[in-house]
């Protein structure tokens, strides 16, 4: 049987200020209003439904495999937009990238603080 995910709640506090956020990032479209939420499709089929929450946001983690030249059209609209990032999850290495596995990725959060991490290289696939 082949599984697949199809779709994640992403908690917001604002979740249309929040899916046009990912998506301007991302170079993305957000999909019209579904329900409770803010749609936007990834291209490898997957949907981030961005809902509204009360209350406390748990901070998650979302981590997108893109291509070296959407990392640097990305990565130049996160610097556009003064956004702070990192070479780690943990945040201890402000304004710089990494190089895990031969590629390249950054951290970064989004309205919610939520962790979005953007990579060329799936982790463990090939040299540090």
């Amino acid at each position: 049987m082949a599984v697949e995910l199809n779709h994640t709640i992403v908690a917001a506090r604002d979740k249309k200020l929040s899916a046009q956020f990912l998506a301007d990032i991302l170079g993305l479209e957000v999909a019209p209003q579904y329900g409770p939420f803010m749609p936007v499709p990834i291209p490898n089929g997957v949907t981030l439904d961005f809902a509204d929450a009360s209350g406390p946001i748990p901070a998650q983690h979302y981590a997108f495999l893109v291509s070296e030249d959407d990392f640097d059209a990305i990565f130049a609209r996160i610097r556009e937009a003064g956004l702070a990032y990192w070479a780690d999850p943990h945040h201890t290495r402000p304004d710089e990238i990494n190089r895990n596995d031969g590629g390249r990725g950054t951290y970064f959060e989004d309205p919610n603080g939520h962790n979005l991490e953007i990579l060329t290289r799936p982790y463990g696939s090939g040299t540090d």
